[in-house]
């Protein structure tokens, strides 16, 4: 599963509000300090505007800042709200012409994924991303490393096969 630019954008931007509390930021700071585009900036300061994340000043001095806490900033929440797509496969989706439906359990097991996905982001709030935590702690947050191949589950190693440290 992939989130949207969108959706990483969101977050980027509620973390720097989230960082500068005591005052208003643009969207042109925050675009720069994130080498992004500043016009999808622009589209989401409205999007978190309109869904009560954020509160907007116009003008000069204007710019905007956190409309709530960032303890009341849920992940899961903002995810939905952002997204537009949470079908994995075709067959979660609408208009569905797989000729497995009825025969494939993959449906049912992509949304289990989908819910467990969910339900993690559901744990966090965008407080958990502000707060700092010490170096080599991971304040219950379990890293994996993206890009490498993930171990078999115990029940499917070959005896003898071990997962490189």
């Amino acid at each position: 599963m992939r989130l949207t630019t969108m959706t990483d954008y969101a977050l980027r931007m509620l973390i720097y509000l989230g960082q500068h509390p005591e005052r208003l930021c643009t969207t042109a700071e925050i675009a720069q300090a994130y080498d992004i585009s500043e016009a999808h900036l622009t589209k989401i300061t409205h999007q978190l505007g309109m869904g009560g994340w954020i509160s907007t000043v116009r003008g000069k001095g204007g710019g905007m800042r956190l409309a709530l806490a960032p303890s009341e900033i849920m992940l899961g929440e903002l995810v939905r709200a952002i997204e537009t797509d949470f079908y994995l496969v075709e067959c979660l989706g609408t208009g569905n012409a797989c000729n497995l439906t009825g025969r494939c359990r993959l449906t049912g097991i992509f949304n289990e994924a989908l819910a467990a996905f969910l339900e993690q982001l559901d744990r966090h709030s965008l407080a958990d991303l502000l707060n700092p935590t010490p170096p080599g702690a991971t304040a219950g947050i379990r890293e994996i490393k993206l890009g490498m191949p993930l171990p078999a589950p115990a029940s499917r190693r070959k005896k003898g096969n071990h997962d490189p440290a």
